[in-house]
């Protein structure tokens, strides 16, 4: 063979192995298609769903960060690290209990102290926290507020401390949005723009829907259900790059003597929150503020509300409010009134 026809050979050889090669790679190592992923399942007693486009499975990922809230901030979670910081075990926060502690703060000053995770021993001592409790007298309720109030309790690096070592934390107003933002940085961190996230009616959302258009968030009318089973929508909102929380006091209540008693408890008078407001809805950039704010709207009232909020831009809020006459009285500001508008445009 001549050394022209051997070069020629070696050639052709190289070429088909680089060839098989190629064809390996592509079949093994190309991109995954993208998909619609479902994920559904409980969590914190309450339901979650979410939806988005991607190329993998990413449900451990989700529960990997269901884990580290609940080991960070449940105080059902008699390991979590909460738990030793109620039980004045433990001072040292993690970045989970440090960016649930900020953020509480900045709504805790803006509301005027009525949003306040600091409540806890209140809302126990009305039956109804992970404590069993009755109907506390005056005199029961003063005595727990001297140690209730996000105010006097410090912050300094990673070390959180209590004037008051009776004082104790529950993060659960917030936790639920601050996992709902968790979980879509997770997803946007794995390449997928387009997703909802859900968890107890928290939701987050991004990019497009799986129609191709904003997703449609709808809002439940205030309709008294303790099981939680009763959906009337109000409304539905179009919304994308936002986040949604709804707070209300018509689902967790208890009839005393014909009464009934809100879950939703004032941090500044101690006392179960009786009102005419029904139900809140906030939109905001990220979940974790909707969610705060939601609960710190409850306990501020109607009007209140509405003077705060009249001029807001970067949040859109809606109030229903039941009248004397028994009819529901539906308020929101013009940034809530919009994405309304552009959902009736879109049909």
């Amino acid at each position: 063979m001549t050394a022209e026809r051997k070069l020629f050979t070696r050639r052709y050889i190289f070429v088909l192995i680089a060839t098989l090669i190629a064809v390996v790679c592509f079949f093994v190592f190309r991109p995954k298609p993208v998909k619609t992923f479902t994920l559904s399942g409980v969590v914190w007693t309450t339901d979650y769903h979410i939806t988005y486009q991607g190329r993998e499975d990413l449900n451990d990922s989700v529960q990997a960060i269901f884990n580290a809230v609940d080991a960070s901030a449940s105080v059902y979670n008699k390991q979590s690290l909460i738990t030793a910081i109620n039980d004045n075990r433990e001072q040292t926060v993690n970045p989970c209990l440090e960016q649930l502690y900020k953020a509480s703060l900045a709504v805790h000053k803006a509301s005027g102290k009525r949003f306040d995770p600091t409540v806890m021993p209140l809302v126990n001592a009305w039956g109804f926290g992970f404590k069993s409790g009755k109907m506390p007298n005056d005199a029961q309720i003063d005595s727990i507020l001297q140690f209730v109030g996000l105010g006097k309790t410090h912050l300094s690096g990673n070390k959180l401390t209590k004037d008051d070592p009776r004082t104790q934390f529950d993060f659960s107003s917030i936790a639920k949005g601050y996992a709902c933002d968790l979980v879509g940085m997770m997803l946007q961190r794995h390449g997928v723009t387009n997703y909802m996230v859900e968890i107890g009616g928290e939701v987050v959302v991004h990019g497009k829907s799986m129609r191709g258009g904003n997703w449609n968030i709808s809002v439940d009318m205030p309709v008294a259900d303790p099981n939680g089973t009763s959906h009337e929508a109000a409304l539905t909102l179009s919304l994308t790059d936002a986040a949604v929380a709804t707070s209300g006091n018509y689902r967790k209540f208890k009839e005393v003597d014909g009464k009934r008693i809100s879950h939703i408890v004032n941090p500044l008078t101690g006392k179960s929150e009786q009102s005419s407001l029904l139900s809140v809805t906030i939109v905001a950039p990220d979940c974790m503020t909707a969610d705060a704010w939601a609960t710190a709207c409850m306990v501020m009232g109607t009007e209140q509300v509405k003077q705060q909020f009249e001029q807001e831009k970067k949040m859109g809020v809606m109030t229903i409010s039941s009248t004397p006459t028994g009819n529901y009285e539906v308020w929101s500001n013009a940034a809530f009134a919009a994405l309304v508008q552009q959902n009736a445009q879109s049909k």
